[in-house]
């Protein structure tokens, strides 16, 4: 996919992205770079392609041991999912003390920090030891996301002053050269001015939401469902389907204010998706824009709630609640006219396209079809959502573009939950994490998941996958707290390229647990270490894994830098 389709049909026009390569002049400079036939060369310690949560961390563990880093992003905000994508944080019951880096919980501290040093807070909210800014029920810290921007804007600022990191916001890898089983270096444009570089260093991380660098370096990968004759996964088909990839989200967000009348334009395509009834193998609850949906863990159709002030609805989910950035309640009074809330449900969950290999026409088609459903439930909730009171919609819902930094008020870039995955030196299957397949390996329900003696890293998250492009409903079941083995990060045959986001070695079925914000944190974190600690000890990473002595001294210098490598025992 040719996510600059994103970026033109977004916020370029809007004057947000007016200063996005602003850091571009100081760091060329930094660089030395000089220019080859019409191209500016850059050279690094490592290239990181994708500025997501995989890839600032990856960023930050090398640049922290002296590294020098070039990293591509191609919109104008780092952080993926939490930025860009809009998506506030999807964490385990642990992440307060255990089961993530230091670096990821020192993030998370900064964050709350930031808001205690430039928001009007309440005493209370301030004093709280935990500050949730906007109380959703999905995290224990929503968010905005300019707010993340600014945290890691801040993490990188010292390292673009001394010229250690080259930050290329808006630019796309667009090509890559290679040799054998080494990649050598990569082009990648300006999508602004075209202007054209070539980027080399020793070390190369795909960052990017689809796993990007894979087709461009010929590095092996699949994509979409397994059979269980190649995987023996209790959940997958007995029919694997490359083409079948879970659903992306075009969020936004919203304020409500009572009295006042902020109905958008009609979309286009509102008459479809308004009457749009799922086609799934398993049937979902009716229409799609509906306060119904598919109970993901039992498929059987299931209420929610709709309030935008907030309020309990017996035993159904207040969708405003569920995702909600800011409650106006932590600020001191007249400091928001209402909360803020983040759309990113099953009722805006597009699955009519897949995005992974696309052609350009056709991802700015899939990609227009997301926005038109995603406006479509605005409309739909400001005009016939169904009230309490009997009447129908909300029109004092207001588009929040300003959140989003864009001109027509949604993400900058979809919501990707699926990727291209390597073909690792070990995949992480169902029999490794998930509850129920565990049992049939064991025998016993001893709640462990697989022991992985090469783990660089621990995570957790229930296996969730969302509706698919090939009309799977949900598939949504228990998992285990895990590891993060160091041979699902290792394509079986290219050296020097390493994934940090959706693209390591999972299956379809195990994605579903690893494709969360702070596993694709600890997944950069712990590449930026391994490229470290590779080019220290000038041995390529697959040797790391195969030398038990290299393993050892690899996972004590890992764990020193804040990396967990095993839950506690319980």
């Amino acid at each position: 996919m040719n996510r600059r389709n994103f970026i033109e049909n977004m916020a370029v026009s809007s004057g947000v992205l007016a200063t996005a390569s602003a850091f571009v002049p100081a760091t060329v400079k930094a660089q030395q770079a000089e220019s080859v036939s019409g191209k500016t060369k850059l050279n690094a310690d490592v290239v990181i392609a994708g500025g997501g949560l995989g890839g600032c961390a990856a960023a930050l563990a090398a640049l922290r041991n002296g590294l020098s880093v070039i990293l591509t992003e191609e919109t104008d905000w780092v952080g993926g999912q939490l930025s860009q994508q809009g998506v506030p944080p999807d964490e385990h019951i642990w992440i307060e003390t255990h089961g993530a880096t230091q670096l990821y919980r020192d993030f998370r501290t900064a964050i709350r920090q930031y808001y205690i040093r430039n928001y009007p807070l309440t005493e209370s909210a301030k004093n709280r030891k935990n500050l949730n800014p906007g109380d959703g029920s999905v995290s224990k810290l929503c968010h905005e996301p300019r707010v993340a921007v600014a945290v890691l804007n801040e993490l990188f600022a010292p390292y673009i002053s001394t010229g250690k990191l080259t930050l290329l916001l808006e630019h796309k890898v667009i090509s890559a050269s290679t040799d054998q089983n080494q990649v050598k270096a990569l082009e990648a444009i300006n999508l602004k001015s075209n202007a054209k570089f070539i980027l080399s260093a020793p070390y190369f991380v795909d960052a990017t939401e689809m796993g990007d660098l894979l087709p461009l370096t010929g590095t092996e990968f699949v994509t979409g469902t397994e059979a269980k004759s190649e995987t023996n996964e209790l959940h997958a088909p007995e029919k694997a389907d490359p083409e079948n990839n879970q659903a992306f989200t075009v969020c936004f967000a919203i304020d409500y204010v009572p009295g006042e009348n902020h109905l958008i334009e009609k979309p286009k395509q509102y008459e479809f998706w308004k009457n749009f009834v799922p086609k799934m193998t398993k049937p979902w609850s009716g229409k799609l824009l509906d306060l119904s949906y598919s109970n993901p863990k039992t498929l059987e159709p299931k209420a929610l709630g709709f309030h935008p002030e907030g309020l309990m609805m017996g035993d159904m989910l207040n969708l405003w609640n569920y995702r909600r950035i800011i409650n106006k309640e932590n600020f001191n009074k007249g400091t928001y006219a209402g909360d803020i809330t983040i759309v990113n449900w099953p009722q805006n969950d597009y699955f009519l396209g897949n995005l992974i290999g696309a052609s350009e026409k056709d991802s700015k088609k899939y990609f227009e079809g997301g926005k038109q459903l995603s406006l479509s439930l605005l409309y739909w909730l400001q005009t016939e959502a169904p009230r309490p009171d009997g009447g129908k919609g909300w029109p004092g819902i207001r588009l929040r573009k300003d959140i989003m930094g864009t001109e027509d008020g949604l993400a900058k870039y979809p919501y990707i939950r699926e990727s291209r995955r390597i073909r690792a030196v070990f995949t992480i299957k169902e029999e490794h994490v998930g509850a129920d397949n565990r049992v049939l390996i064991t025998g016993k329900k001893d709640n462990t998941a697989a022991e992985f003696y090469d783990s660089v890293g621990v995570g957790y998250y229930h296996i969730d996958l969302h509706p698919s492009t090939s009309g799977n409903n949900y598939i949504d079941f228990g998992s285990l707290p895990f590891q993060i083995p160091l041979g699902a990060l290792l394509p079986k045959r290219m050296e020097n390229l390493l994934p940090a986001n959706k693209n390591i070695g999972t299956t379809h079925i195990t994605n579903g647990c690893y494709r969360l914000h702070p596993v694709e944190w600890s997944i950069g974190e712990s590449v930026g270490l391994l490229i470290t600690y590779a080019l220290d000890r000038k041995v390529i990473p697959k040797a790391v894994r195969e030398k038990e002595e290299l393993l050892k001294e690899f996972q004590e210098f890992i764990k020193k830098q804040g990396v967990e490598t095993h839950w506690p025992k319980a």
